[in-house]
């Protein structure tokens, strides 16, 4: 996301009066408002309608431009009232206005291809001189954009009063209000001359009786409306078939269920939106919740699947004043009186205006951040439509997206690759150290433009993937494709437009090393295409082309060579990829139909499988669909089918493994294994193969299976320990995932280097500067410290000192350690729980096998709360005994990290004999940096200093230093003042006002009232 843009159709501002003069007949002529009241996009969303109190604007999406617009005359909006709303039929061939005293004033919407409009000829330039992409955007400029012509249809008035209207491919839907009722008119009268037909509310069994219908949304793809009634309840609403035979219900138009009942004022639904993909409705209620409900079924199975907060109080945010899904269902924007927010499908936070700066935001009278009335998403999800009320202009925020989102994919998910309306976003801290991976570094954003060529006749894209090791990135509009090297930096398209608008990528695309391979339908035909990256684009490089009985839905690469791919048929082809120097080729080796299993492969959004190590090893390929779990992600329920062989015959046993998925990740699939960061075993193939060692024989996380759902990343370690347990010969419930919490939305799992990766947006705003913008930022998580702890706590040591044997080299590998004792600590802490409960003795037993273990200790101690010492220390060896052994070990810091913990424990007496030693150890080393802090925490035990001038004394140190020590430094230990009055009260932040130092407000206090400084010592790795 980046700042937003502005357009605005008209250049005045009229008054509220004025308009009232012309409605009532006083004006000498009709006079518009600006303020944009209502807005409307096409099913397609390359046409968008608005509409002002007197006027109405068509504008074409991309480029974003105003075609057409109508003014309504005076007599017009005398009679007939002034403009409410607007409705487009979804083909936007006809444009319905909605006006105040209750009419329907209908255009249809002529697009005439002969002439044009927006020509721009630029005088004096001799377009002969230029070349390439400057040739094409003159040629673009001078051919302009096709005109729309508003053409004035019919008015339509409805008696009983407009409550609400839903224009559909075949007829508009109106609810009344006095009878309350709904009315079908159709566009053109049916074969008997009707053109209409009611139905009373009163007499739909299903509806609460003198409720009124106010709001109502239609997704075709799922052939479902939802609508809204006044007393705050939702319905889920079919339109029966015409020609039904049914006598008893000939006169009922349509059947529906309740899902959505108000508990109380606040839960209210007032907004409604559909996403087809994900099959899930979503409600806006009045305080300003979002209620999203599953739909199962057409029989009224529509179960609540989760709530979405608020993004602020009520207050700040006010009502919901629009709510809309975004074309791939992935997104969930609702606008609010006095902003907007987004989030996933499955509740993720995003951004949002809530962060503004009103002041700044009014100052720079950008509305968009301060009220929003009508929300809509254009260019295939790739921009936002705003407006606010009382204001003219329309706002354009760019969007950026994960490319799973288009295309999905294992590289998409392995690699973070973020697609906008123009451009690609490639994030290239992966290939960098480990320690540059985890920085948010602008810098390791690649900003790729997308060609002007390729995007003028293409737009928008539709889908975007890149190659395993991030090479190679392909992208796909309307019609062809173009592909890109990360490397050299250039991008490949189709010299001939016919070549290109030939075809268009239907059901995704992947990568085989420099091979892409598309899924395709060209000429009522169903490909794969393989294209070399080497080869320029055209019919005649194609490397391959394998004819598909039926349109691909998903195509995805598996294993090393396997490439599967799920047809609209219910079949599921298994194909191996042959390559040669010369020739790459597809080989089919098996099939398998999924008929009576899966219901709607156009709901498939994801397909790959598992196959057991010895088939993979030894295998003949052709069987491996009988070997094979297959893994489906249906709409957002990830499904799994095992086979299994019963009296001769094959079957499949289906079982949901996980529900409100947004993407999962079978590490299999990403072609590597965890490669341990001292010890990498060599590429394949190479005949200099390191011995099979405990290293590189585990599974460790290679068999891991992760998802994402909405809430946290959670994964199954071991993906064959799934595969035993779903299984229906065994009667054992799944194991259950790690869960890994994030505050940023995740978008890869980067096993090499425990971390997961995601995304944030940040809303910049500066005094200096007039405009706002967001700004998305890279996150880390380490997974490291919840995956340790499930093996744990499974009592499986082994498995948790295999796997932290393959990150013991990672710069934060210490962190690590720490953070899994600082998990456990927090949760135990006030736990009440069974002594053979507590999992603290296995970690810290797991930890004590660490040489840095006696630093993890103390850095965790002083990370925590005082309280929280007790139940650590019950689990490890004394304070004493840690301090004995640190000095053992000459880890100076972290001796001077328990003496705090000992004085804490009041274990450590005023003339501390473990103080003058560690104090003695640090002058001999040299370190007059620690012999300052044990100064200063001998001044905080005895403010008078005496305590300090008997442990200098007995070291035989004195004002003019030690004939071992460093003078100047040791002058700089004693030349500390004391304090001039001593208080027996002790502020927060410090002794006495003439302490040598004030203390941090993170600060520990004894029992007995003496307070030490946590900072006083910072441990060291040794």
């Amino acid at each position: 996301m980046g700042a937003a843009r502005i357009y605005s159709a008209n250049s005045t501002r009229r008054k509220d009066n004025d308009l009232h003069d012309v409605q009532e007949g006083r004006a000498s002529q009709p006079d518009d408002s600006d303020a944009i009241l209502g807005l409307r996009t096409s099913r397609s969303g390359h046409l968008i309608a608005t509409i002002t109190a007197t006027r109405m604007t068509i504008w074409q999406a991309s480029p974003i431009v105003v075609l057409a617009t109508s003014s309504r005359s005076l007599s017009s909006i005398r009679d007939y009232g002034l403009n409410v709303a607007v409705h487009l039929r979804p083909d936007a061939s006809i444009a319905v206005v909605q006006t105040s005293k209750g009419f329907l004033v209908t255009y249809s919407l002529l697009v005439d291809p002969r002439n044009r409009v927006y020509q721009q000829i630029h005088e004096g330039e001799n377009q002969s001189k230029a070349t390439g992409t400057n040739r094409f955007i003159l040629e673009q400029q001078r051919a302009g954009l096709r005109e729309l012509n508003i053409k004035f249809r019919m008015v339509i008035r409805i008696d009983a009063g407009i409550a609400a209207a839903l224009t559909l491919d075949n007829e508009v839907i109106v609810a009344t209000r006095k009878p309350a009722a709904v009315q079908c008119i159709k566009w053109t009268p049916d074969s008997a001359g009707r053109q209409t037909s009611t139905e009373l509310i009163s007499r739909m069994a299903w509806m609460q009786k003198g409720s009124i219908i106010r709001a109502m949304v239609y997704d075709r793809a799922m052939s479902l409306a939802v609508w809204i009634t006044s007393d705050g309840r939702a319905y889920a609403v079919q339109r029966r078939p015409e020609n039904s035979n049914d006598t008893d219900e000939n006169e009922r138009l349509f059947r529906g269920y309740g899902f959505h009942t108000p508990m109380n004022s606040s839960l209210e639904a007032t907004h409604a939106a559909i996403n087809a993909r994900f099959s899930t409705l979503a409600i806006g209620c009045t305080g300003g919740e979002i209620h999203v409900y599953t739909a199962r079924d057409y029989a009224g199975s529509i179960p609540l699947s989760h709530k979405i907060s608020s993004p602020a109080s009520s207050s700040t945010t006010g009502q919901i004043t629009g709510l809309a899904y975004s074309p791939d269902g992935y997104g969930l924007v609702a606008a609010y009186e006095h902003g907007w927010a987004l989030w996933s499908v499955y509740g993720k936070p995003g951004a949002s205006s809530f962060g503004a700066d009103t002041n700044i935001s009014r100052t720079n009278d950008e509305c968009w951040l301060l009220t929003v009335s009508n929300v809509s998403w254009i260019n295939a999800g790739s921009d936002l439509f705003l407006t606010s009320a009382n204001d003219s202009r329309i706002w354009v925020v760019e969007m950026a997206k994960s490319a799973v989102t288009t295309c999905f994919s294992s590289a998409n998910i392995s690699r973070t690759l973020l697609l906008t309306s123009s451009h690609l976003i490639i994030y290239r801290g992966f290939d960098l150290p480990s320690t540059a991976t985890i920085s948010a570094d602008a810098s390791l954003w690649q900003h790729v433009a997308i060609p002007v060529i390729y995007l003028t006749n293409q737009r928008p894209i539709r889908s975007a993937v890149t190659s395993h090791d991030g090479r190679y990135v392909a992208v796909a509009g309307k019609r062809g494709l173009a592909h890109y090297s990360v490397g050299s930096g250039r991008w490949k398209t189709f010299d001939d437009p016919e070549a290109e608008n030939a075809f268009v990528v239907r059901g995704g695309m992947c990568w085989y090393q420099h091979v892409l391979i598309a899924a395709v339908e060209s000429d009522d035909s169903y490909e794969l295409r393989l294209y070399s990256r080497e080869l320029g684009l055209n019919s005649e490089s194609l490397l391959h082309v394998q004819q598909l009985p039926s349109a691909a839905v998903v195509v995805s690469m598996t294993g090393q060579d396997s490439l599967l791919v799920y047809t609209s048929e219910n079949v599921l082809y298994h194909y191996i990829v042959s390559a040669s120097d010369t020739t790459v080729t597809l080989f089919q080796v098996g099939q398998l139909t999924l008929n009576g299993i899966v219901r709607a492969p156009a709901r498939v959004r994801a397909v790959t499988w598992i196959l057991p190590d010895i088939q993979l090893r030894d295998g003949d390929p052709s069987q491996d669909v009988a070997y094979a779990s297959v893994l489906f992600l249906v709409d957002a329920k990830l499904v799994l089918l095992q086979s299994s062989t019963s009296e001769g015959t094959q079957k499949y046993d289906m079982r949901v493994i996980a529900n409100n998925v947004e993407y999962f990740d079978l590490m299999r699939d990403q072609g590597t294994l965890i490669n341990s960061p001292s010890q990498s075993p060599p590429e394949s193939p190479s005949d200099e193969r390191l011995p099979i060692t405990g290293l590189h024989a585990d599974r460790a996380l290679r068999d891991s299976l992760w998802f994402f759902d909405g809430e946290s990343v959670r994964c199954w370690t071991d993906v064959e320990d799934l595969l035993e347990s779903a299984s229906t010969e065994n009667d054992r419930d799944l194991p259950s995932p790690v869960s890994i919490a994030t505050d940023f939305y995740p978008t890869s799992v980067i096993l090499d280097r425990g971390i997961v990766v995601g995304l944030d947006s940040e809303l910049h705003q500066r005094r200096d500067v007039h405009f706002a913008m967001f700004r998305h930022t890279i996150r880390t998580q380490l997974f490291l410290p919840h995956i340790l702890r499930k093996c744990l706590s499974d009592l499986d040591p082994a498995a948790a000192s295999v796997l932290a044997l393959r990150y013991q080299d990672l710069p934060y590998f210490s962190h690590a350690l720490e953070l899994l004792l600082h998990m456990v600590l927090d949760d135990e802490v006030d736990a009440n729980l069974n002594a053979s409960d507590f999992l603290m003795p296995a970690v810290v037993s797991f930890l004590s096998t660490f040489p840095n273990y006696l630093d993890i200790v103390v850095q965790c101690t002083r990370k925590t709360e005082v309280r929280s010492w007790r139940t650590l220390f019950a689990h490890l060896p004394s304070p004493q005994q840690l301090f004995e052994e640190s000095l053992e070990k000459n880890l100076l810091k972290t001796a001077g990290g328990y003496l705090l913990v000992l004085h804490t424990f009041q274990e450590l007496e005023t003339s501390s004999e473990q103080c003058i030693r560690l104090l003695q150890k640090a002058k001999d080393a040299g370190d007059w940096d620690l012999c300052k802090e044990l100064g200063r925490f001998l001044m905080a035990l005895d403010a008078s200093g005496d305590t300090l001038g008997k442990a200098l004394s007995r070291m035989s140190i004195n004002q003019e230093g030690d004939i071992n020590g460093s003078p100047s430094d040791i002058n700089v230990l004693l030349a500390t003042p004391r304090p001039t009055q001593i208080h027996k009260h002790h502020g927060p932040n410090g002794y006495s006002p003439g302490s040598p130092r004030r203390i941090s407000s993170e600060t520990v206090q004894s029992p007995n009232g003496t307070a030490a400084s946590e900072d006083y010592f910072s441990s060291h790795s040794g």
